[in-house]
This record gives structure tokens, C-alpha cells and sequence, in this order.
């Protein structure tokens, strides 16, 4: 069973990945009507081997390729042969599981300086006086 390394300390398992041939869409003169050359790459994210942090942050993701499932879904058709959309699809999901793999920092709330807040209130204070001053209108009542 071959493994496809993601992380040194993460392999997945080239058996959770199935792949579909397919029509590509678009121009190709008549190549494209007879021969199946776009990839489909299916994985189930839930029934994988990746670690629980990595599958969470991938349904966090609100990524478009992944189904109401759970199944991951890249289309490759970029090449006119069938191998390299094949790989095209294999390099997509493992850049994929990687944006996943990198934990994201902890915010740490801050407040703004009193200095900037003093700024701030300089600004709005000072877009209110000219703001005062256009609606103010000369008495004509002579």
C-alpha cells in the first residue's frame, strides 16, 4: 500500500483516495468527446486517517469542493493527459491538507493607548466642527 507523505510525521494512505476519469469540459478539438482525461479525486475526510485537528480545521474551511458528506472533491483538468491531472489533483489536496495542518495563532486581545484614543476623539471632534460649520447658514432675514 503506497503512502502519500503530507507532514513527516503524517502519511496518508493512497486507498482513502478513489479517482474517477472523466470528460474534461472546454476546447479540444475532437480529442476531448472521445477521450476521458479529467480527474476527479474523492477523499472522506470523516473516514480518513488524518489527525481530528486537521479534519476539523478542513470543515472549518467553508470550501466549496467539499460535499454536505464530507467528501473532498477536486476536479483536474487542467492537462490534456490523464497522469498529469492525476498529479495536478494529488499536489492540490496534499497543499490542501497542509493549509490545514498549520495551526492558527491565538488572538490576544489588546486595548488601544490612551494616546490613540485621544487622537480618535481629536478626529471625530474636529469632523464634527466642520461638519457644524457647512450647516450653518448666514441669516438673510432683512
Amino acid at each position: 500500500m503506497a503512502l502519500i507523505r503530507i507532514t513527516p510525521r503524517v502519511a496518508l494512505p493512497e486507498s482513502e483516495i478513489t479517482w474517477e476519469a472523466v470528460r474534461a469540459q472546454g476546447a479540444g478539438g475532437q480529442n476531448v468527446n472521445k477521450v476521458s482525461s479529467a480527474i476527479h479525486l474523492r477523499f472522506d475526510i470523516a473516514a480518513s486517517s488524518l489527525p481530528e485537528t486537521w479534519k476539523t480545521r478542513l470543515y472549518a474551511r467553508r470550501d466549496n469542493r467539499i460535499s454536505r458528506d464530507g467528501v473532498l472533491i477536486i476536479k483536474a483538468q487542467r492537462h490534456r493527459s490523464q497522469e498529469q491531472n492525476r498529479e495536478d489533483a494529488l499536489a492540490r489536496l496534499v497543499e490542501l491538507l497542509l493549509i490545514a495542518s498549520i495551526v492558527p495563532k491565538e488572538r490576544k486581545a489588546t486595548r488601544p493607548t490612551r494616546g490613540a484614543q485621544e487622537r480618535r476623539l481629536a478626529g471625530k471632534s474636529r469632523h464634527a466642527s466642520l461638519k457644524r460649520l457647512r450647516s450653518e447658514r448666514p441669516d438673510t432675514s432683512d
